[in-house]
């Protein structure tokens, strides 16, 4: 395994771990006050899913960071 492709793996799995933690954190609390007051749920549901739209974009930049270091670094020429 080069250096490039360690990089990569490290870029996606450790942009993924922030994204997936927090959604998890939200979504507990957002299921258990829709649970408690389902009046609210509509509000709370178009909040949570605003906020998880959020997070994803963060692991969706991770991976187009961990694209660039594998195509576009893995691909350049060696250095003479």
């Amino acid at each position: 395994m080069q250096t490039f492709e360690l990089a990569a793996a490290l870029a996606i799995g450790i942009g993924a771990i922030g994204p997936g933690i927090g959604i998890g954190i939200a979504a507990g609390p957002a299921l258990a006050a829709m649970g408690r007051n389902p009046d609210a749920a509509g509000v709370i549901r178009t909040n949570l899913i605003v906020a998880m739209a959020f997070a994803e974009a963060i692991s969706i930049y991770a991976l187009v960071v961990a694209l660039i270091i594998l195509f576009v670094v893995g691909n350049a020429p060696a250095p003479k």
